[in-house]
């Protein structure tokens, strides 16, 4: 008897978006489609490490520039004139998107992020990554290495930059990475310059190797010897370390859609790893529960994907806020989806702030 043909988990990933992304996104979802269908836009974080200091400059004559340093200006001059317009009325303003659930942020600009109420008030000023204006597709050089061999800038999509600064490291905070492969936002992490310890973790033996493949390229010796990298399964990160960090990230496992939808290789939706995914809510919850059990009383947990799904993002919150409560109190925060854009195409990115 002839089998049937294999359908390629590219195509089974669009029509999953479709059925579901059309009804949450509405009019938004064509434009958010084809964003996911064209190549991905980076932005390019500076390693403080390198002992090359002519990077910025270079790139700011390409006509790129600094979305953290334009974000957290922005962020002031919107407080000023909020403070200006309360005095004006006598009244407070209301911030637009505030409350329960989360904001849609098209990525027209990642600078947008300066809006957020998650953002206004962490941005790290030690944190310095490049991206060119929207409608701008150049691409940047390969990084290069100085004379120590440190590469001089790691490209990343730079809306996975946001959920570190929300995290909002301060000086001697004992920081958990809790996924931390293939090593982006650990590298950001670090790159803040104030952690008081760094722990970096991922289950994955092979990611892992990635992890320390970027810390060896990035950072000195002798900071690489202060990040403790391990191989444990997350979940249990409660029970090994509990009540032990003032931060920690959590960028747990999912469909990452921009990959589901461009990429065969390695593809979640790929008929044999569906059980796989039909499980990722559940281990997304309890990754997350461990971040938090993990966070000291008054520490903050950052919970991210790069995925569009409410059932990994806002459902995951609302059920882990649920259980914690019987616990502890928890302080949930407004979560943010960032929507890539042709004009600007980072993304997707969730993140939402909990507080133990």
């Amino acid at each position: 008897a002839a089998t049937a043909p294999r359908i390629p988990p590219t195509r089974l990933a669009l029509h999953h978006f479709d059925v579901n992304y059309s009804l949450q996104l509405k009019d938004l979802w064509p434009s958010v489609r084809a964003s996911l269908l064209c190549e991905q836009k980076y932005g390019a974080l500076l390693n403080n490490f390198s002992a090359v200091n002519h990077v910025p400059q270079e790139l700011e004559l390409l006509n790129a520039t600094d979305f953290v340093s334009e974000a957290r200006k922005k962020a002031q001059r919107s407080q000023q004139a909020a403070a200006a317009e309360e005095v004006g009325r006598g009244e407070s303003r209301s911030q637009e998107g505030s409350g329960e659930g989360r904001t849609a942020m098209r990525a027209e600009t990642v600078t947008q992020a300066e809006m957020s109420p998650l953002l206004r008030a962490s941005i790290t000023s030690n944190i310095k990554c490049y991206t060119f204006p929207r409608g701008d597709i150049t691409r940047f050089r390969p990084a290069r290495p100085d004379t120590l061999g440190l590469l001089d800038y790691y490209l990343m999509d730079a809306a996975s930059l946001l959920p570190v600064l929300a995290l909002n490291v301060r000086p001697d905070d004992l920081v958990l990475d809790l996924c931390a492969a293939p090593g982006g936002k650990t590298l950001a992490l670090l790159e803040t310059g104030i952690c008081g310890r760094l722990a970096a973790n991922d289950v994955s033996i092979s990611r892992t190797k990635r992890l320390h493949q970027i810390l060896h390229s990035y950072v000195p010796k002798e900071i690489r010897e202060t990040v403790s990298v391990t191989s444990c399964d997350g979940r249990d990160w409660g029970q090994l370390q509990g009540g032990t960090f003032h931060k920690v990230l959590v960028d747990v496992p999912c469909t990452t859609d921009r990959h589901s939808a461009m990429e065969d290789d390695n593809n979640i939706f790929h008929k044999r790893r569906t059980k796989e995914r039909q499980m990722l809510p559940m281990l997304q919850l309890q990754l997350l529960m461990a971040g938090i059990l993990a966070t000291k009383p008054g520490g903050e947990v950052v919970y991210s994907t790069c995925s569009l799904s409410p059932l990994q993002n806002e459902y995951v919150i609302e059920r882990a806020v649920e259980i914690a409560e019987t616990q502890f109190d928890i302080n949930c925060r407004l979560g943010e989806l960032v929507l890539p854009h042709l004009t600007a195409n980072f993304g997707p990115m969730y993140f939402c702030k909990l507080r133990r």
